[in-house]
């Protein structure tokens, strides 16, 4: 029996409508910095690698951090372009994204302080295998683009808070003299 998304879809658009006290999920991730720059991250149940090409100062073991911002931008563009095809009944068959992004290493290293740290911009192509009308590939792009969660938090600021807790039982015992 063939998956449906469009019954995932319509049923979980049901239930939210029905009960939108229960629409907010949290999701959350732990990350520790390992050796030199490499680190891991636990979400659910998955661990994920996390490093830095050598001209960075890491091993390349790993994808690094903002590889990973493209990686999720790419995959949430594909799985939002599977559930709304199926919702909007416009057929295709397979979605792959490649993505580039640019960063002005000037800004991570402190050379320019004009200069932002992050990627200064993202760029990519979308291809769908799809016998849809370009009118109603349209459609479905304008609508994806419209409800892709990673999307809309690369293009609108998001409120971010991160305190400073630090272990002064660890470098207490570090400093002690015997």
């Amino acid at each position: 029996m063939e998956f449906k998304f469009k019954d995932v879809f319509t049923g979980a658009q049901s239930a939210l409508h029905s009960s939108p006290e229960k629409a907010v999920a949290t999701f959350s991730a732990h990350s520790r910095l390992g050796d030199g720059v490499d680190s891991s991250v636990s979400t659910r149940q998955f661990t994920i690698k996390v490093g830095e090409p050598a001209g960075l100062g890491g091993t390349d073991t790993a994808p690094n951090p903002v590889e990973y911002i493209l990686a999720a931008l790419g995959s949430c563009q594909e799985i939002t372009y599977r559930l709304y095809a199926d919702a909007l009944g416009i057929p295709v068959r397979s979605v792959s994204v490649k993505l580039e992004g640019e960063i002005d290493l000037r800004g991570l290293f402190n050379v320019d302080a004009s200069i932002r740290p992050g990627f200064r911009n993202i760029f990519g192509t979308v291809t769908i295998d799809s016998t849809a009308s370009e009118v109603e590939s349209q459609r479905l792009k304008d609508t994806v683009d419209q409800h892709c969660p990673v999307l809309d938090i690369l293009k609108n600021p998001v409120p971010v808070s991160l305190e400073l807790h630090q272990n002064l039982a660890a470098a207490s015992l570090s400093d002690a003299r015997i």
